[in-house]
């Protein structure tokens, strides 16, 4: 339905409405809405190092700002689509941009790393209200087919782009303004789209919808934040720790028992259809591992490169850019070429091995590393793999879906996208901080220098892990994805 509840199917408006003459400014708009929320997922990590120096929070939880805001956006994600669907879209993205303006305010002006970590969470939890509005509003905005996928390639662009974005503004706020307006600056950008929401998308709501699956939501949302928690907490406590044990068997108990409700559940959150099937089920699986994998690595190398090397944080920012260019390379390649050829069979895995051998030839990096010659090179094979597996792996996940499923299929796209990352985070930190305290106690020589060599030894063993992690993803891919086109039929009117 469309927003005012009309079926899909209608004949499209004239083009002479108000609505339709302001089509392209819309998009503008919600381009910029969702630019805001990708950008987020990293604008932090370069402002990261001295955020940490002024809050004087410890190296076993910088993960926090991170996971706090990935964990709450992809937890609530279907929640947030569901809203959206109550209140209408044109509420959802006032509401959606209020809020996250205000937690972005709110975190800027942080005095403490509690207050820092609670306003990303909430930044998190507004971004799962404004994406699927921005999303639905994009799709009844434009009906004619030619338009629409005009829209969408540009919408996607600015998706995709978000994070290469976030790396690089982050690197000049911090660098020239203050790591504090790596937030203040969604306060700008959150003023400027609530004037064109106001100005240009339509009001109106669903004339129906489904009621809200609160037990799958808590059971969901607890069994994600418990997981994950029991892998952060590993690292100031131990993986034998009560409260760290504790949270991990009831966080999977809590996930089995929302996979068992979900399957009993009349208006399911995540309808298990979507999942069985077993190319998306492969595909959504490839998104997490991925996701796991690259999160963490971005956390680890930024600290590398600003710590150890001293890089500036716009230098660190433009560091990644080799990555960014590997990966819109194949991407583009993968999604206009081979993808309708070949499947996503070929093409995941060979990704995954790609970036395996990326970060494996991160573990050889030295005390201090010529980024020619110890860095490039992996940022170059690692954006190649992440080309060929998220481009392909986004497409399979939502190919085919009936029409009823799918704003659930491109939810949990998101969904375990941000869950994947924000585990992998946890894991791969405490992973890293465990080894390298333990190489710090084992080691010789001045202070300064054995805590250098026992980060750079963290690191590495959290870079094998990631590689691990892609090797997985590889295997996994390779046994659920199938070779040939991608399967269309399932419902034309999708």
């Amino acid at each position: 339905m469309t927003d005012d509840g009309a079926p899909l199917a209608a004949p499209p408006p004239s083009t002479t409405s108000p609505v339709q003459r302001r089509r392209w400014w819309t998009l503008a708009v919600l381009g910029l809405v969702q630019l805001m929320v990708a950008l987020d997922v990293t604008i932090i990590n370069i402002a990261l190092p001295r955020a940490q120096a002024a809050l004087h929070f410890s190296t076993a939880l910088r993960q926090w700002p991170l996971t706090g805001y990935a964990l709450a956006f992809g937890a609530l994600l279907l929640l947030g689509g569901r809203l959206g669907d109550w209140w209408g879209r044109r509420t959802a993205l006032l509401i959606g941009l209020v809020g996250f303006a205000v937690a972005s305010a709110v975190g800027g002006a942080a005095t403490s790393f509690a207050m820092l970590v609670a306003a990303r969470a909430v930044q998190g939890a507004f971004a799962a209200v404004l994406a699927p509005a921005a999303l639905a509003a994009l799709t009844t905005t434009f009906v004619a087919p030619a338009e629409r996928a005009r829209a969408f390639a540009i919408y996607g662009a600015l998706a995709g782009s978000g994070a290469a974005i976030g790396l690089i503004v982050g690197g000049a706020l911090t660098q020239w303004v203050s790591w504090r307006w790596t937030l203040y600056v969604n306060v700008v950008f959150g003023l400027v789209a609530l004037v064109g929401v106001l100005a240009l998308v339509p009001r109106g709501r669903p004339a129906t919808h489904d009621p809200l699956d609160l037990p799958g939501l808590l059971l969901g949302g607890g069994g994600l934040f418990l997981v994950v928690y029991g892998f952060a907490n590993a690292v100031t406590a131990s993986w034998g720790d009560a409260v760290t044990m504790g949270s991990l068997v009831l966080g999977v108990v809590l996930l089995v028992a929302f996979v068992a409700w979900q399957r009993r559940s009349r208006h399911p959150l995540v309808p298990l259809r979507i999942v069985a099937h077993r190319t998306r089920g492969g595909s959504l699986a490839a998104l997490f591992l991925s996701s796991a994998g690259l999160f963490g690595v971005s956390l680890f190398l930024t600290y590398y490169l600003e710590n150890l090397d001293g890089y500036s944080p716009l230098r660190t920012g433009i560091a990644y850019l080799p990555m960014v260019g590997a990966l819109a390379v194949t991407a583009a390649i993968a999604s206009a070429r081979l993808l309708g050829m070949v499947g996503p069979r070929p093409l995941v895995p060979t990704g995954m091995v790609l970036a395996a051998l990326g970060l494996i030839l991160f573990t050889r990096l030295p005390l201090h590393a010529a980024y020619l010659s110890s860095v490039l090179p992996g940022l170059i094979l690692t954006g190649l793999g992440l080309g060929l597996v998220f481009a392909p792996a986004i497409a399979s996940a939502t190919a085919g879906v009936r029409a009823v499923d799918a704003g659930a299929a491109s939810a949990s796209v998101n969904t375990f996208q941000q869950v994947g990352g924000s585990m992998g985070t946890a894991l791969l930190n405490t992973i890293a901080v465990s080894a390298g305290t333990r190489a710090f106690l084992h080691g010789t020589g001045p202070v300064a220098l054995r805590q250098a060599a026992a980060t750079v030894h963290g690191d590495v063993i959290a870079f094998w892990w990631a590689a691990g992690l892609f090797v997985l993803g590889a295997v996994v891919s390779l046994a659920l994805l199938r070779s040939g086109p991608l399967d269309l039929s399932a419902d034309p009117a999708t």
